[in-house]
């Protein structure tokens, strides 16, 4: 039997694709192609269309199914296709009963999960870094995110389940594991949060060679996580931060939780802690009423945070936000802004690897000639490598991208 995955998106959607394609085979699909797919900006919407049309050109005899956080937030979108068979929602699509059934369009109240329901996972496919699942939806609500309505509110994973889950995927030989979810700061098992989370893991489950976070929440970074970040060599010195923007009033209209000088003191505090901290973050360029102004400041919070790894979204408005209706800027703005934004992402990054020549670094090799540092900086290797190897490299060179070993 076939059932093929196109996963879209985040970390998060990657580890769910492996209990998708579980669920879907032992229902007994067969030649069927399962979109799992991402909400966060109207372009991710518009590739997944494209991308199913475009498969059923090329295998008009397949089941298609959508599922994930557009067939959610918008199941119209798809239902309306011809070309697509089934849509599930978020939950459903995790569920062994929505499988078996032949309702068309299944997408229930996502807003109604309370819990988070443990998948046993034993590898995930063509990486070398094993993503745990540790939480899922979102409390909070930023005026520009359609998320929440995809994923529902916060849940976490009870700690002994992601344990269980983590020694699974150590003991099947993966050397690194990514705790990911939507928003992973919010974690909480009673009166514990992430950081309790950390040091649980590293306790008990010294077959994890390295402990990686997926995107945080600065704001909501807890004493036992920095605790863990000062004082844990086996969690990773990079952190990848949801900033949005660097001024207070953009911020404010927003609505994050923090202001500009806080993200500043975040990353000072860090790297006072662990010293060879990586700061990476998402960054928005043109949202509603932004002044020159106000994106200068965004420009600046590179350097002032020490940022070295950017993910630029231009501002992409999702129907029902209320950034939505807000006043727009001009399309072209926001294209020129994001640009501008990714140079310095860019001069920032070529900084950083210049930095990096001479070193030793640890790498986690992957596939096609590269591996990953501690702070998760792509490395050419000078010779072939079986994917998931670690090595003491010295840094020779770079090409503006990644590091180049010796």
């Amino acid at each position: 039997m076939s059932v093929d995955i196109v996963t879209f998106g985040c970390r998060l959607n990657i580890a769910e694709s492996e209990v998708i394609k579980r669920e879907a085979l032992a229902a007994g699909f067969d030649n069927a192609v399962v979109f799992n797919t991402c909400a966060v900006t109207s372009e991710a919407v518009k590739q997944a269309r494209q991308n199913i049309r475009r498969i059923r050109r090329e295998r008009p005899d397949a089941r298609i199914v959508v599922t994930g956080c557009a067939a959610q937030s918008e199941p119209a979108t798809f239902s309306t296709m011809p070309e697509v068979d089934r849509v599930l929602g978020n939950e459903e699509k995790l569920d062994a009963r929505a499988w078996t059934g032949n309702t068309r369009v299944a997408v229930g109240d996502i807003m109604a999960a309370k819990t988070l329901a443990a998948h046993k996972v034993d590898a995930i496919d063509g990486h070398t870094r094993a993503f745990v699942q540790v939480q899922n939806g979102c409390d909070h609500r930023c005026t520009f995110c359609i998320i929440p309505f995809g994923r529902g509110n916060s849940r976490s994973l009870p700690m002994e389940d992601v344990v269980a889950q983590a020694r699974r995927l150590a003991g099947n030989g993966y050397r690194e594991i990514v705790l990911t979810g939507v928003d992973i700061t919010s974690y909480r098992d009673g009166a514990l949060k992430l950081g309790a989370l950390v040091k649980r893991l590293l306790r008990e489950v010294p077959e994890i060679a390295r402990l990686r976070l997926s995107s945080i929440d600065s704001v909501e970074a807890d004493a036992d996580l920095l605790d863990a970040i000062a004082n844990e060599p086996r969690l990773m010195p990079h952190l990848h931060l949801s900033l949005q923007a660097g001024d207070d009033m953009i911020l404010k209209r927003m609505k994050r939780r923090h202001t500009r000088g806080d993200a500043i003191a975040f990353c000072n505090d860090v790297r006072r802690l662990r010293p060879d901290v990586a700061f990476g973050a998402d960054i928005i360029a043109g949202f509603p009423t932004e002044t020159e102004d106000m994106f200068t400041r965004s420009l600046d919070l590179v350097d002032e945070c020490g940022l070295t790894q950017l993910h630029v979204f231009p501002f992409s408005p999702r129907p029902g936000t209320p950034a939505a209706r807000m006043p727009q800027l001009d399309r072209a703005i926001i294209k020129e802004r994001a640009q501008r934004l990714r140079a310095k992402g860019e001069a920032a990054l070529r900084a950083y690897l210049e930095s990096q020549i001479g070193r030793q670094r640890q790498v986690l090799t992957e596939r096609g000639g590269i591996g990953r540092t501690e702070q998760f900086t792509a490395v050419r290797l000078a010779s072939a490598a079986a994917p998931g190897a670690m090595l003491e490299l010295t840094i020779a060179a770079h090409d503006g991208r990644q590091l180049i070993a010796a």
